[in-house]
C-alpha cells in the first residue's frame, strides 16, 4: 500500500498563504450543505485533510488572535442590562453548574492513571478548559506536556465537531432573528477597547487574553449603557473562519499516529464527560427552571467560542453559556495547581 509523499514544512509567508484559502474552500463547502457553523468548521476540517495529505501548511500569523477578537466582541454585545439581571438571578445555578463540571475530570483522571501515566499528566490531560496554561502548569510539575496538548486539542476538536451538529439537529428549527442594529461610532471604541485590553491581558499572562479582552470590554458596554448593537454582517464568519483555519494546524498524520492508545482514551473520556454534561445540565434546568439546552451546552468540557458561536445560532441564552464556561475557566485556572498539589501531598 502507497501513500502520499509528505512535503516538507515550509516557513514564513511560504508556509501560510495557502492556509486561509484552503479554509475558505472548506467554509464555502461546509456553507453550501448546511453544515451547522460552517466559517469554522469547514475550515478546521479543510485546513486537518491538507495537512493530514502531507501538505504542512502553517497557521496565519495573528489569525487565531483576530479571529478571537471579532467573535468575542459579538459575543460581549449580547450582555444586555436584561440579560445581566438574569444571570444575575441564576448565578447560583452558573456558580454550581461550573463546579460540578470540574469533578468530571476525574472520568479522565481514572482513565488515564489505570493506563500507566503519571499523576501530573493525568491530571492536567483532564482539566476542562485552558490548554495552555495547563500545558504550563504540567511543564512545571514535570508532566509529559506532550501528551497534555495532545489531549486538549484532542478534545476541543470533538467538541467543535460533535455539539455544534448535535444540539443543531436535534432542536427544532427556528428562524433566524433580525440582525442587531450596527452604530460604527460605538464600534470604532469597543473594538480598538478590546484589542487593547487583550494586549495587556496577554502582558499580564492571564489566561485566554483575546477572547476575554475583547469580551470583557464589550460586555461591560453594553450593560453599562444598554446598547442592544451588534457587529457587521459577515464581520463574525471572518472570525469564525480565521479560529478554523488556526485550529486546523494543530493536525497532521504524525498527531493521529502519536501514542494511539493515550488518544483512544482521551477520546473515551471526552465523550463520556460530554454526555455527563448533558445529562447534568438537564437536571440541573429541570430543577431550577432555567433553560435546560442552555445548561446543557455551557457545561461541554471546553470550547469557549465554538460553544458560544452555537448558543448564537440556535438563539439559546449566549450570557448564560459564556458565563458558566468563563467561569469554570477560572475556577481551573485558580483550583488546579492547588488541587493538584494537595493530591500528591495526599
Amino acid at each position: 500500500m502507497t501513500t502520499a509523499p509528505k512535503l516538507p514544512a515550509l516557513t514564513g509567508w511560504q508556509g501560510w498563504w495557502a492556509t486561509p484559502l484552503v479554509g475558505l474552500a472548506g467554509g464555502a463547502l461546509a456553507s453550501l450543505i448546511g453544515w451547522p457553523l460552517p466559517w469554522i468548521i469547514g475550515p478546521l476540517l479543510a485546513v486537518i485533510v491538507a495537512r493530514c495529505s502531507g501538505w504542512l501548511i502553517s497557521e496565519v500569523p495573528g489569525g487565531r488572535k483576530t479571529g478571537q477578537w471579532l467573535v468575542a466582541s459579538a459575543i460581549g454585545l449580547h450582555f444586555t442590562q436584561a440579560v445581566f439581571t438574569e444571570l444575575l438571578s441564576h448565578f447560583a445555578i452558573i456558580l454550581f453548574g461550573a463546579l460540578i463540571t470540574l469533578l468530571l475530570s476525574l472520568i479522565g483522571i481514572t482513565l488515564l492513571r489505570r493506563a500507566g501515566l503519571d499523576r501530573a499528566t493525568a491530571f492536567f490531560a483532564s482539566m476542562p478548559g485552558g490548554a495552555s496554561e495547563m500545558v504550563n502548569l504540567a511543564q512545571r510539575h514535570n508532566a509529559e506536556t506532550a501528551k497534555v496538548a495532545a489531549a486538549h486539542s484532542l478534545r476541543l476538536l470533538l467538541v467543535v465537531l460533535l455539539i455544534p451538529a448535535i444540539f443543531t439537529w436535534s432542536l427544532p428549527p427556528i428562524a433566524p432573528p433580525a440582525p442587531a442594529p450596527v452604530s460604527w461610532p460605538w464600534l470604532a471604541i469597543l473594538l480598538p477597547g478590546g484589542a487593547l485590553l487583550a494586549w495587556l491581558w496577554g502582558k499580564l499572562k492571564q489566561p485566554n487574553p483575546w477572547m476575554l479582552g475583547p469580551l470583557t470590554v464589550c460586555a461591560l458596554a453594553s450593560v453599562s449603557f444598554d446598547l442592544h448593537l451588534g457587529l457587521p454582517d459577515g464581520l463574525g464568519q471572518i472570525g469564525q473562519w480565521l479560529i478554523g483555519c488556526a485550529l486546523g494546524c494543530h493536525f497532521d498524520r504524525t498527531f493521529f499516529r502519536s501514542a494511539p492508545g493515550f488518544l483512544a482514551r482521551i477520546l473515551l473520556f471526552s465523550l463520556l464527560a460530554m454526555l455527563a454534561a448533558a445529562g447534568l445540565g438537564q437536571s440541573l434546568g429541570w430543577l431550577a427552571g432555567a433553560n435546560q439546552s442552555s445548561l446543557m451546552l455551557g457545561m461541554m468540557p471546553g470550547g469557549i467560542t465554538e460553544l458560544c458561536l452555537t448558543a448564537e445560532a440556535l438563539q439559546l441564552s449566549v450570557a448564560l453559556v459564556t458565563a458558566l464556561q468563563v467561569l469554570r475557566l477560572f475556577l481551573v485556572m485558580f483550583l488546579a495547581e492547588p488541587l493538584f498539589r494537595l493530591w500528591q501531598r495526599s
